[in-house]
């Protein structure tokens, strides 16, 4: 491999992966981790990150264009009321006395995942960095190096999820996830409407 590939590939996977470590999006996983089932969870995230992925490096620039850099935390706003919906709905669904991983299908877990990563993805920061990469390596090193990157985060996340689901009584973790969705839906709001008051949210 040429090495001005290997090295664009290594940057761009450090940095996109250390990025979403500390994402609002990875806590959202863990939640729908704890929840749902894994591998459908999994599917449903990393699927999610390929499509932004896609976005970011064809479309990205131009709707980043379009839309101007004001009407981007639209679209951020947009993934933060989704994701309080969605905690209000799970309020309502109280869990029975059985591991709720184990209950839920893959599919629905894929549907649900899938739907969240990807409202909260769009404008996001990392998204943000993978457009501003490909001038320097390329949409194919990007594309392919981000994609990996985010895949990656995406399996960690839903492992730490899993691993809580198990060791948390249902009706406990029931709460939990309502609270952390909620948390992780206000902060993108307000991440939208005022994203210079938060600058770690990125």
């Amino acid at each position: 491999m040429d090495l001005g590939i290997a090295t664009g590939f290594a940057v761009v996977f450090l940095v996109i992966g250390g990025l979403e470590i500390f994402d609002r999006t990875s806590f959202a996983t863990i939640a729908l981790a704890a929840r749902h089932h894994g591998v459908g969870t999994w599917g449903g995230a990393a699927s999610a990150f390929v499509f932004t992925s896609v976005l970011s490096v064809t479309v990205g620039v131009a709707l980043i264009a379009a839309l101007g850099p004001g009407n981007i935390g639209l679209v951020r706003v947009g993934g933060g009321v989704f994701l309080i919906g969605y905690a209000v709905w799970v309020l309502f669904h109280p869990e029975e006395e059985e591991a709720p991983h184990v209950r839920e299908g893959a599919r629905s877990a894929f549907v649900a995942a899938f739907v969240t990563i990807a409202l909260l993805e769009l404008g996001d920061t990392t998204m943000i960095f993978m457009i501003l990469f490909v001038p320097d390596w390329g949409w194919l090193v990007v594309l392919a190096a981000g994609s990996a990157a985010l895949v990656l985060v995406a399996a960690w996340n839903v492992l730490i999820g899993q691993r809580i689901g198990r060791r948390i009584p249902p009706r406990l973790l029931h709460r939990v996830v309502v609270v952390v969705l909620t948390i992780v839906g206000a902060l993108t709001i307000a991440y939208g409407l005022a994203p210079g008051a938060f600058p770690s949210l990125g």
